[in-house]
């Protein structure tokens, strides 16, 4: 019975010790904006990524960005459009909402 009660405690200290060091290694993710960067180069970052557009006249666009031009962004899979893609100019874009932690 000692045999099993010991080797319970040991699991229970080696589990508290692989959770703190997990949680001492998580460090909250964080997105680091370049200083010279431009709309075009952030949405060049997020091909192949889900991400929101927030357009100028308000309107959101949920999708996955598939290719990016000089002046022309293509995005499928939009939200709530079934079998939709769309073709957003550049210089309607206000702002890139992109998801960069889990909680």
């Amino acid at each position: 019975m000692k045999r099993t009660q010991g080797s319970a405690v040991s699991m229970l200290v080696l589990g508290c010790m692989l959770f703190g060091a997990a949680m001492a290694g998580a460090e909250e993710a964080k997105y680091e904006l370049k200083a010279s960067a431009t709309v075009r180069d952030i949405l060049s970052e997020r091909t192949g990524k889900r991400t929101t557009l927030r357009m100028q006249s308000g309107e959101d666009i949920e999708g996955t960005i598939v290719l990016v031009g000089n002046g022309l962004v293509h995005v499928s899979k939009l939200a709530g459009k079934d079998f939709s893609d769309a073709v957003i100019s550049i210089d309607r874009i206000s702002a890139v909402i992109m998801k960069v932690r889990d909680r």
